[in-house]
């Protein structure tokens, strides 16, 4: 990494005292030792964690040392290739796509725990899994208070942080400074005086724009210039072309029966090229004024706002291809009145999915007349 500007670390970092704990991201991984657990930010691939996870597993070549690894969802750049290659992970939870790491868990080398996205940190917060030691978390800024201003996903990362014993921010000065305020974080209370979610429409803000975080926790800042990890997108095929044709077909029936107006219900699209590729059919449909709830926003979302089709996204991170991610984020303020990113047990909770109503459109391996989906499992391993 190039020599920062001292100017430009101010900006970011506005707590003084944290300007003090700028680490290098050998001395932050020196920190996490055998057995710990760690919870660290990414969310497909968006806003994750890379330089501190990349020094881990140099440093198992030198010192063998096995963790439990707690995600949002996917990682970018190889993460969990690496660390599995390196004998770094001993357990991992609750979302991976990695081959490698697949292969060693159906291996039986990697314990692997198939959650639901919504339930992890609601163990963490009962105390039914393990604490965690250490939560590395990517941020665009750190507040006069301390508090963590996120990047392109929020997914567990906040509340990872605000659970964990000890934080290490990953400061990623490639990211836009004006992504702050993009963040809607909102943690439910504990059980049993819980209050419901107030979230009733796309466009709710319950939260703040930032992880509330008590400055002593964070121990180390590592500045990193290093991009998200670009989504590989195709362009629509004469296939998943038909599936949008036939998708737009339902939905104008639902309307002509009068359960769907042409605004429809928030929409959901899954991760992948099949469901972006049918959402971007979309921006020749009759439909408008149409939102978004949904975990990932894709270039699908972008290109139904640029058609004037959409009017509102919410979700808990933004995985774009090279170009989009290019244009957007160098724009972003252009975007913001449009978007909201929240904490993944927010976006992909049972309770406000049904509440909204919410069109999902989804792949999977198979699914019964019942409405069992299986999305995860071929012949039983992961």
């Amino acid at each position: 990494m190039s020599r920062v500007p001292q100017s430009a670390l101010e900006t970011r970092i506005r707590c003084k005292p944290l300007r003090d704990r700028i680490a290098t991201p050998e001395d932050a991984a020196a920190l996490i030792k055998d057995g710990m657990t760690i919870g660290m930010s990414g969310f497909t691939k968006a806003g994750d964690a890379k330089a501190v996870p990349l020094a881990m597993a140099e440093r198992a070549a030198r010192e063998k040392f096995r963790i439990t690894l707690m995600t949002g969802a996917s990682l970018g750049h190889d993460i969990d290739k690496t660390l599995t290659e390196a004998g770094v992970l001993a357990r991992r939870l609750p979302f991976q796509s990695d081959p490698v790491l697949r292969a060693a868990i159906n291996r039986g080398e990697v314990m692997f725990i198939d959650q639901h996205l919504s339930e992890t940190v609601e163990q963490l917060r009962t105390g039914q899994i393990s604490p965690i030691d250490y939560a590395v978390v990517e941020a665009v800024a750190i507040t006069e208070d301390g508090g963590i201003v996120p990047s392109t996903s929020v997914g567990n990362s906040a509340s990872f942080a605000i659970l964990a014993k000890k934080v290490i921010v990953e400061l990623n000065l490639s990211h836009s400074p004006e992504l702050e305020g993009l963040h809607d974080i909102y943690i439910p209370a504990k059980r049993p005086s819980r209050t419901p979610i107030p979230v009733v429409a796309c466009d709710s803000r319950a939260g703040s724009p930032y992880i509330p975080v008590d400055p002593e926790k964070i121990v180390a800042i590592v500045v990193t210039e290093k991009e998200d990890s670009a989504a590989r997108i195709s362009p629509p095929d004469v296939e998943t072309t038909a599936i949008a044709g036939h998708l737009i077909g339902f939905l104008q029936e639902e309307v002509r029966k009068g359960r769907l107006d042409m605004t429809l219900n928030p929409l959901q699209a899954g991760i992948g090229v099949i469901a972006n590729s049918v959402l971007s059919g979309l921006v020749d449909s009759p439909f408008h004024d149409l939102r978004m709830y949904s975990e990932v926003l894709q270039d699908s979302t972008i290109e139904l706002f640029e058609a004037g089709k959409l009017s509102f996204a919410s979700a808990s991170s933004m995985t774009l291809s090279s170009a989009w991610a290019d244009r957007v984020f160098r724009n972003i303020r252009a975007y913001k009145d449009k978007l909201v990113l929240r904490p993944q047990e927010v976006s992909n909770h049972p309770e406000i999915i049904r509440r909204l109503g919410v069109i999902g459109i989804n792949t999977a391996l198979e699914f019964d007349i019942y409405g069992n989906v299986n999305s995860t499992h071929v012949g039983g391993p992961t």
